[in-house]
């Protein structure tokens, strides 16, 4: 019973004298959280305000939030009483077996910062990589979100990212638009040639330096090529891309070129029996 007693007058003991540092560290968990959030928040205006790259913010206000975090739990940690010394050497090897069973994540995050030191991209660039195309809508601590031409959405971790091959088709101003046109075999060369110029020359997108070439490409096996190369602003490359298809397709029917279909001459040898 004595013991009972003791139990209970040493739990009511440190009940006193824990409550007020509980209540308080409780008090400061929930404030702290908040100022947290209105400082990551804050940040995002600032850096608009400064100039700064906007590829930048999701990846710097995520850092901040993450670093804010940790002090408070160590000021928390503080408030109630418990060693400091202990307790970072608590928080250390916890770190170390977290690093270790995340260690592909750690490896997204150094991609991510090698992406954000060297920029192969930024937002909204056009990208084709790890056997995705899309633009770039955000830039991560771990990942890069493409937004694709139909509004699919593409996580893709930063890792491979930043040591895979990538095409940026928005580092340039302008893009080179090549197209195959076909005749026939009967078709003259220098009227198709001739009417390919005039279609060129009809569309005010296609740029006048570099001039456009255009040659005979090969003599095919149903066809005579054409190959056309023609310079246009980067905004303007799907565009011209697809009315130049239809364009040349009506003026070859206007003048009565032929595109001929895949075709092969069979020969039949008979034998007397």
């Amino acid at each position: 019973m004595e013991n009972v007693e003791h139990y209970l007058s040493k739990g009511v003991e440190l009940g006193v004298g824990y409550a007020p540092k509980l209540l308080l560290a409780i008090v400061t968990l929930f404030v702290g959280l908040w100022i947290i959030k209105v400082i990551v928040r804050s940040m995002g205006r600032v850096m608009d305000k400064k100039g700064i790259d906007p590829s930048l913010f999701p990846f710097l206000k995520s850092i901040t939030g993450i670093l804010l975090k940790v002090m408070l739990v160590i000021c928390i940690a503080g408030m109630i009483g418990l060693q400091m010394t202990s307790f970072i050497a608590i928080l250390g090897a916890a770190g170390l077996a977290v690093g270790m069973a995340l260690s592909g994540t750690f490896q997204n995050f150094a991609g991510g910062v090698m992406l954000l030191i060297f920029k192969p991209f930024t937002v909204g660039d056009f990208v084709e990589a790890q056997g995705f195309a899309g633009t770039v809508s955000e830039i991560q601590i771990f990942n890069t979100i493409l937004k694709t031409p139909d509004n699919r959405t593409i996580i893709i971790p930063n890792a491979p990212l930043s040591t895979g091959p990538m095409v940026n088709f928005s580092t340039e101003p302008r893009r080179r638009v090549d197209l195959i046109f076909g005749i026939s075999y009967n078709d003259n060369i220098d009227n198709a040639k001739s009417i390919l110029q005039n279609v060129i020359d009809a569309d005010s997108r296609i740029l006048k330096d570099p001039a456009v070439f255009i040659a005979l490409k090969e003599l095919a096996d149903s066809s005579v090529n054409f190959v056309v190369r023609a310079w246009v602003n980067s905004a303007d490359y799907w565009g011209v891309y697809f009315d130049m298809q239809e364009s040349v397709k009506k003026a070859f029917d206007n003048e009565k070129i032929s595109i001929p279909y895949p075709q092969m001459d069979v020969h039949v040898n008979q034998t007397a029996a």
